[in-house]
Order: C-alpha cells, then sequence, then structure tokens
C-alpha cells in the first residue's frame, strides 16, 4: 500500500499556512490549531502516514524527535523506518531534533488533545493501552487529504471541509467576526427602537454595534440605548430626554462610559454599564465603584446596576490580557459568541435575562 500523501509533502510553512486557512479568525482553540507545533505534528503525521485506514500511529515523541535531515528525506524508506525506529528506547535524533524532550506536553497536551482532538482532526485509538510508549494518535482521512492537493484545488476544497466539520457555533463565530470587517468608511449602529448612529470605523466601533444589535435584544426584556461614545472622546448618541426622566446624569469630564443600555422592565429599570474592549479600558473595581456611585446618587439601588466588558472574541489577547483585572460581579461578553455571558463573581444571580 503506498503512502497517503507521497513525496513531495507540503513544507512546514505551507502546512502551516493551510492551516490557517482551514481554522479561520473565530475558531476556538485557534492558535493551538495554527502554530508551529501543530504544522509540525501535521507534517509528521504525514510523514510516517499515520492516518486513518492505515496501521501506524503517532506518538509525540515522533514530532519533538524529528530532525530537519530526517524530514528532507521523503523516501518512502526512510519514512516508513522513522515511524519504527523513533520509538526506540535509546533513538537520538539524526540531526538538530527540533523539540527537546521536554517539549513533549507542547505536542501531546496543547496541540492534539486540547485542540486536534476536541475539534476532529486526530483521533486517538482507544485499543492502544494508556500505559503503551506505542503511538496513538492519526489524523481523519478527509483532513489528512486537504494537504495532498495543489493551492488552487485546496482553496474549492477547504470551505466544503468546513461547512462538512466545523459546527454550527464554530461557523457562526467565523461569520461574525469575517463580517466586522465589512463596514466600508462607517458603522451603522441599529437601536432597538428603530434609530440609527453612524460611528467611525474601528474594532471599538463594531463590538459597540454588536452590543446593541446583538446583546440587547437577546438579554434584555424592553431594551433602550441611553449613551455611546466614542474614542473616549465624542458622544455619538445621549437620549436626554429618557436619561432626565429616570435621574441619570453622566459626568463627562470624568465618567465618559463607552456605552450605557436601560432595560424597562416591569419591575423597574435595569441600568447596564458596558466597557467596550478592542485593546484596553475594562470594567475595574474602581470604575465599577465610580459608577455605581453615580447611578445611587439618581436614585437607583445597586440591584438595578449591572456592569458589562465587551470583547471581540474570549480567545484573543485583550481578554486574556485583562480578566485579572475585571471587577467581580460584572459580565463578559464577546460579540464571537453573543449567546454567551460569562459571570464573575460570588453572586450567582446574573442581571439579565435570556430571550431564547
Amino acid at each position: 500500500m503506498s503512502l497517503f500523501v507521497p513525496a513531495p509533502l507540503p513544507s512546514v510553512t505551507e502546512i502551516r499556512r493551510r492551516l490557517e486557512v482551514i481554522f479561520p479568525d473565530g475558531t476556538m482553540q485557534r492558535p493551538a490549531l495554527t502554530s508551529e507545533a501543530a504544522a509540525k505534528t501535521v507534517y509528521t503525521m504525514l510523514f510516517i502516514d499515520a492516518v486513518e485506514g492505515r496501521n501506524v500511529r503517532l506518538a509525540p515523541k515522533h514530532v519533538y524527535r524529528m530532525a530537519q535531515e530526517v524530514a528532507d528525506d521523503q523516501s518512502e524508506k526512510n519514512r516508513l523506518s522513522y515511524a519504527t525506529r523513533c520509538l526506540k528506547p535509546k533513538y537520538q535524533a539524526e540531526g538538530t531534533a527540533w523539540y527537546a524532550d521536554t517539549t513533549r506536553e507542547l505536542i501531546r497536551d496543547d496541540t492534539i488533545r486540547e485542540a486536534m482532538i476536541p475539534i476532529g482532526v486526530v483521533v486517538n485509538d482507544a485499543s492502544v493501552p494508556t500505559t503503551s510508549s506505542k503511538g496513538r494518535y492519526y489524523l481523519k482521512k478527509d483532513f489528512a487529504s486537504l494537504f495532498s492537493l495543489s493551492n488552487n484545488d485546496f482553496e474549492n476544497k477547504v470551505i466544503d471541509w468546513q461547512e462538512s466539520h466545523l459546527s454550527a457555533s464554530e461557523l457562526a463565530r467565523v461569520r461574525i467576526l469575517q463580517g466586522r470587517h465589512n463596514h466600508g468608511d462607517s458603522v451603522k449602529v441599529n437601536f432597538p427602537n428603530g434609530e440609527t448612529r453612524i460611528m467611525q470605523v474601528g474594532k471599538s466601533s463594531v463590538i459597540t454595534k454588536a452590543v446593541v444589535e446583538e446583546f440587547s435584544p437577546r438579554f434584555l426584556d424592553n431594551p433602550y440605548v441611553l449613551w455611546i461614545s466614542e474614542s473616549g472622546e465624542k458622544v455619538v448618541h445621549q437620549d436626554n430626554a429618557l436619561m432626565k426622566q429616570i435621574g441619570l446624569n453622566i459626568d463627562e469630564t470624568t465618567l465618559l462610559p463607552d456605552l450605557v443600555l436601560a432595560d424597562l422592565r416591569d419591575s423597574g429599570v435595569l441600568i447596564v454599564f458596558v466597557e467596550v474592549v478592542a485593546t484596553d479600558g475594562v470594567v475595574t473595581e474602581t470604575r465599577k465603584r465610580k459608577l455605581l456611585e453615580m447611578a445611587e446618587k439618581a436614585g437607583f439601588s445597586s440591584s438595578h446596576i449591572a456592569f458589562m466588558t465587551a470583547f471581540e472574541k474570549r480567545d484573543a489577547g485583550p481578554l486574556k490580557k485583562r480578566i485579572s483585572g475585571i471587577a467581580t460581579d460584572t459580565m463578559v461578553w464577546s460579540m464571537a459568541e453573543p449567546k454567551v455571558i460569562i459571570w464573575i463573581g460570588e453572586n450567582q444571580e446574573i442581571p439579565v435575562s435570556i430571550q431564547e
């Protein structure tokens, strides 16, 4: 039986480029799925023929013991021989190994177990005992076939693969994030009451649009937009009449919130202060306290005030960098997953409702 992907194999660089196309922005665990370690793992699986329907299985040591000198010899004899000789206890890399033996967790845990297996492109062979030093992982055949195609055929086939193999939620995340670029030279925000506002193009404006159009109708019973500011300087919208009626007085010189929503419920008004984070500016404990003091001066009890920090997506740098600074008893929401609310705090009573 010939190898599933005969020579010449795509380079590690080309495999990584294809991984970035296969798993577009919005795919969960995308950093791990498109990393150099992932590309080298896929390369090694193709190299030793660890593909569904074959009899070869990959062990993490196949990857971290691989050397470029070995990888460059793509003869069938060398490829099949490496699959077995690499597993021998005293095997030494025939050249400069890609990784040190201490890097096995990067391959086994971060790349294979936490990223590739959950998304369904790698399978763990359960027939291999957990105590065995033999390989246990292999590529799904339809995924491996994406690396045997020409560039033109790959571009045509990858969309079909995504539609068939990425979950509905994964595809939704991808489409939402891809759509953030389609705003021309301005961002039009559609309010719940039918009004519209125009904001400057930018990631913050796109996230603001998502909060108004996606978050508010999904989590608020009767939503109204009280306030929108842009870039911390310009007030784009301020419903003075409604704010005056409910007694809310925002000091633009000291407390310029990104977005203020009101939920006009039968049980009373819920005010939601939202910080929109493209790079910085979460709801910290200090900011939460100042906004709460302002609302309490207007006669609102803390039970009628909610706080939220809105991000583009929860698996990206801004949230990872700022999560420890977000105040307790506040919400985190991302436009990439509009149905998901993350609650941070001791109080288990999330202040918003769910409409679907």
